[in-house]
């Protein structure tokens, strides 16, 4: 007779974790540990607070688990293809043909002065940070990257020649210019199937801020290298030593540039804490970046890098989020301010950092109205987040019923397959 015992079938991809967890005999800690995650992340993922985790992470767990089939995890689930690539936006080889494009032979023109490749700047940072415009039907939307896509390619070039051209102060002028032109340029590709164009903009961010030897340049590219590599699933590795060394360059001086400048690399260290689950060392910071918001006063943004009052709390709901803690983070999302934040593209993104804190916790008619919200914001900042084209095939196949309608009506808006 066949042996009968009383142990359930997992039925779930965190039911099926915790028995492959438990049949290696790590910890949740271990793990965790292994994955650049949290105890509490982990536990997330066993109890189904926090569903099936994107493609790469889905790999190291699997790796730690000791699974070569991942279908041991994932059971009977589809792994729908949103979940694990990012959306094209098709303007996209516009870019990579402007940033892989080498002009070796000296324009014959002269360059322009650095203070108007200032002002071209100014103005393309306040297309970028604008509310998309609709210029026809509901799917008419002339967004965020489609207004600097036009602008992109002939900054790009016109900065780099003066950099060749100019000399002396004016150079370096023009390279402070090229590094900011760079960051426009990572902006764009964040969230688009091109890892590769990421990196090189990041890098040549970074190298030409050193070659202006302008700290306030060089914390600017500290900010965006930490980004690019905790996007990337190097959390540990985000480059938390570069930003605080770039703090330690800006002048101790009461300009505000500069204490929003050094405010944002403190932030940007809390939240690589926050990813591995280090918890003292991420608030440590956030208090830091708080100060430096404090001091500037309520009503301070910074012009494009936007550190102020509202950054610092909207990301105080990621961090939240991260440390997986979606009460702690509702109470912050309860409590912001969205008009203090003079971006649309942050604005939508803190709306949908607030949507997955009420999906953690198991609040999903929530979910759809604040991903509406953010639409409304920014419609091309929510098309490509990968949360949002993760969550939302799930929402219309297995949503509480009075909000299905919605979410599919979202994700067909937003070019998402369910």
């Amino acid at each position: 007779m066949p042996e009968h015992t009383d142990i359930p079938v997992p039925s779930t991809f965190g039911q099926r974790v915790q028995r492959a967890r438990e049949r290696t005999g790590k910890t949740r800690a271990v793990v965790a540990g292994l994955i650049d995650q949290s105890t509490e992340w982990v536990k997330a993922v066993e109890t189904g607070r926090i569903g099936m985790p994107r493609l790469p992470k889905l790999l190291r767990l699997a790796h730690v688990l000791g699974i070569e089939d991942i279908a041991e995890l994932t059971g009977d689930e589809r792994i729908a293809a949103t979940t694990y690539s990012k959306a094209q936006h098709n303007t996209l080889p516009v870019v990579k043909r402007a940033l892989t494009t080498y002009q070796l032979v000296p324009a014959d023109r002269q360059p322009e002065p650095a203070e108007v490749l200032a002002a071209r700047l100014r103005q393309a940072w306040k297309l970028w940070h604008a509310r998309d415009r609709r210029t026809g039907p509901r799917d008419t939307i002339e967004g965020n990257r489609s207004r600097i896509v036009a602008l992109l390619p002939s900054l790009l070039a016109d900065t780099q020649h003066a950099t060749r051209a100019l000399e002396g102060a004016d150079r370096r002028r023009a390279l402070v210019a090229l590094a900011e032109t760079y960051h426009l340029a990572q902006l764009f590709l964040s969230f688009q199937p091109a890892p590769d164009l990421v990196m090189l903009t990041g890098d040549r961010a970074m190298t030409a801020a050193q070659d202006a030897d302008s700290p306030r340049a060089i914390a600017a590219a500290a900010w965006y290298v930490n980004h690019v590599h905790r996007d990337a699933g190097e959390a540990s590795e985000a480059r938390v030593e570069l930003a605080e060394q770039a703090a330690a360059l800006l002048p101790d001086q009461d300009d505000p540039d500069h204490i929003a400048r050094r405010g944002l690399l403190y932030l940007a260290v809390a939240l690589s804490y926050a990813k591995t689950g280090q918890t003292g060392d991420a608030w440590r910071y956030w208090d830091k970046a708080d100060t430096a918001a404090r001091q500037l006063g309520d009503d301070y943004a910074h012009p494009w890098l936007m550190f102020g009052r509202g950054i610092v709390d909207g990301y105080a709901i990621t961090m939240h989020n991260d440390l997986v803690q979606p009460g702690k983070a509702l109470q912050v999302a309860d409590a912001l301010q969205l008009d203090r934040i003079p971006s649309a593209t942050r604005r939508s993104y803190h709306l949908i950092e607030t949507a997955r804190a009420y999906g953690m916790a198991g609040e999903r008619v929530a979910v759809v109205s604040l991903l509406k919200k953010a639409y409304e914001e920014s419609p091309e900042t929510i098309r490509y987040n990968l949360h949002t084209r993760s969550v939302l095939p799930e929402l219309v196949k297995s949503g509480p019923s009075m909000v299905r309608d919605d979410a599919l009506g979202l994700a067909r808006d937003l070019g998402v397959p369910v």
